[in-house]
């Protein structure tokens, strides 16, 4: 059983209510002298005889009226399991976990997989709850089982017709609907033929890929076609992108600036290798920062930062990057020595220079940090009259660097 000293409960309750708790949790809910929770949580869990508050909006305006109550047996209800997409992660970094106790229920997960049979860890989990809809496009990949928390009503729909203009129509979408209470329900159409309507607020869509030739599926590797972006012409190119992020060595959760963005490739396919990962796009152009907003959008990592201004002056006051990657400008001494003095050690800087006053100065870089220099040449076969030829692009000199 959980410590006596620990004052703050959360119980996670499904829309079977108060009924579905353990003995444990009523006895604590009964004991509470405050119970917080959304007005429909507090509902399942009523009638209640201590003083109760629904969350304020944002929620994080509750928690110094939570920490007044230090001390005092508080219950916080919330769906399910408080700790997969709910609000656990929130209170956590506020009270100590030897001041708090959770009681979880089985999460939408975890009842959308048991109604549909699915293993849940096979199946890829995802919240469009409160977060950009295009998140889900990097896990539309064939043949895979998708459980998706749903915004709202218009959720569903929506998920529709992106599969359907993605050519994924033969996708199977089930809408379950306030599952675990008594107006659960459960329906199933393709995406090409979706037409559900009345769709309960409270719903999860769980999709099933069905992938043609000509779906558009986002590859999982680095270095996707250039067709995938849209482009002005300032665009670091599919195999010279593909060597880049090679060289900045993305891991999880890290934040890599993208100095003079063009179309936001680096940075997008740095967002693509991980969920958690962040990214800062740089770019002085207006019009080519609306253009990496699209392509952010449409390849599915809509978070992109993108910061509008001249580097080095715009990369003053941003948080401190793992990775910089340089594309352009990197012929300013200053660019370079900002750049290397924002990395922290064992940072990662990339600059490609296709000019040969911009080679000169990475030359002396090299002479005084040290790192690699690369030589990236690319010919594509091209007609030549009634036969063919190599057309050799530009070639490109790549220093990388690890700071010690």
């Amino acid at each position: 059983m959980p410590s006596c000293g620990k004052w703050l409960t959360l119980i996670g309750i499904g829309e079977d209510g108060i009924d579905a708790l353990s003995p444990a949790a009523r006895r604590l809910l009964a004991q509470a002298q405050l119970v917080i929770g959304g007005a429909r949580h507090i509902a399942l869990a009523g009638p209640i005889s201590s003083e109760t508050m629904t969350w304020p909006s944002p929620i994080v305006a509750a928690i110094p009226q939570i920490l007044a109550r230090r001390g005092s047996p508080v219950c916080v209800l919330a769906s399910g399991d408080p700790f997969f997409y709910g609000v656990g992660t929130l209170l956590s970094a506020h009270i100590g976990e030897d001041e708090m106790q959770c009681l979880p229920a089985p999460s939408a997960f975890s009842l959308a997989a048991a109604r549909l049979n699915w293993s849940l860890q096979d199946c890829r989990l995802i919240s469009l709850h409160g977060r950009e809809f295009e998140r889900i496009i990097p896990v539309l990949q064939p043949s895979a089982k998708i459980l998706c928390l749903s915004w709202d009503a218009t959720t569903p729909s929506r998920l529709a017709t992106l599969l359907t203009g993605r050519g994924l129509g033969q996708s199977r979408i089930a809408v379950m609907e306030a599952m675990g209470g008594p107006k659960e329900r459960i329906r199933v159409a393709t995406a090409g033929t979706f037409n559900l309507e009345s769709i309960d607020p409270l719903n999860l869509a769980a999709i099933e890929i069905t992938a043609s030739v000509d779906s558009r599926i986002l590859p999982v590797a680095t270095g996707l076609a250039d067709g995938w972006f849209e482009s002005d012409g300032q665009l670091t190119k599919r195999e010279v992108r593909a060597i880049s992020l090679s060289s900045l060595a993305p891991r999880r959760g890290e934040l890599l600036w993208d100095v003079g963005a063009g179309s936001g490739s680096i940075a997008i396919e740095w967002l693509l290798c991980d969920p958690a990962n962040q990214a800062i796009a740089i770019e002085a152009r207006t019009d080519r920062a609306g253009r990496i907003s699209r392509n952010a959008s449409n390849l599915g990592v809509p978070h992109l930062k993108i910061i509008t201004g001249r580097a080095p002056e715009a990369l003053a006051n941003l948080p401190q990057p793992q990775a910089v990657f340089i594309g352009g400008g990197a012929s300013d001494p200053h660019l370079l020595d900002t750049a290397y003095a924002a990395l922290p050690p064992g940072g990662r800087l990339v600059v490609n220079a296709v000019t040969l006053e911009t080679e000169g100065e990475l030359i002396r870089r090299v002479a005084a940090h040290g790192g690699e220099l690369l030589r990236i040449e690319i010919a594509r076969a091209e007609p030549l009259g009634s036969f063919h030829g190599w057309r050799p692009a530009l070639p490109v000199t790549q220093w990388s660097l690890t700071k010690r």
